[in-house]
């Protein structure tokens, strides 16, 4: 009786299924459900990958934005330099990654809020983190490397009155006291306390910097009397 089941049941499809009929069939359809040809090959021959070429590198005048770079020429410490730059690139960033001026600092991110990336640009303070490069073209750039030389007694006010801990908005600091001592020898006190009000100093020594600026306005003074003899 169960062979006469079993002989029935395979006339009818429903018997024992081989595993290779089994994976076949499972292929067969998920190829119909996927719209794929299952008598295609699913996997690509070595002989069809490998000859494939490498694509091309891209030159350099492929590279987006590679055309917009500016020449600008920048006089910063009494040394010329020629820098190629993009249209948004900021002083700042000239300043300390491209020619390596490690003073001019950024606390603020690029806000204009700490005055630590200030230097003196044809006479007067500026931020440089606010100052595109592109408008600097034939500037001449004093910072605090170029003011260590020019004025090293300002330097030594500094040190002297100890205006820094941390130390990082110290050059900041000095260029701006350098700026307020070329047009004013003698400030007063209300003076230097307005000139420096950009300036900020997480570690707050403000009063030692109004004493160091006190001192090195005398010295410089008396250099500026020296040099016009």
């Amino acid at each position: 009786m169960s062979d006469k089941i079993h002989s029935d049941k395979q006339k009818r499809g429903l018997g024992p299924i081989s595993r290779r009929d089994f994976t076949l069939g499972s292929v067969a359809i998920l190829g119909v459900t996927s719209g794929v040809d299952p008598a295609q090959p699913i996997i690509q021959t070595t002989a069809e990958s490998t000859s494939r070429q490498p694509a091309a590198r891209p030159r350099a005048s492929d590279i987006p934005g590679s055309q917009s770079l500016r020449t600008v020429h920048l006089a910063v410490n009494n040394w010329e330099f020629e820098v190629k730059v993009e249209p948004e690139t900021v002083l700042r960033d000239v300043l300390r990654d491209q020619l390596g001026f490690l003073s001019v600092k950024d606390m603020c991110n690029g806000y204009g809020a700490c005055g630590s990336c200030t230097v003196i640009m044809n006479g007067r303070p500026i931020l440089s983190c606010l100052t595109l490069a592109v408008e600097c073209d034939g500037a001449v750039i004093e910072t605090a490397e170029g003011i260590a030389k020019s004025h090293p007694r300002l330097i030594d006010a500094y040190i002297m009155n100890n205006c820094m801990q941390c130390g990082y908005c110290t050059p900041g600091f000095i260029v701006t006291a350098k700026a307020l001592l070329d047009r004013n020898a003698r400030p007063t006190e209300e003076e230097i306390r307005e000139a420096l009000g950009g300036n900020i100093c997480r570690c707050g020594t403000y009063p030692q910097h109004i004493l160091a600026v006190k001192e090195a306005s005398a010295s410089h003074e008396a250099r500026d009397d020296s040099v016009q003899r």
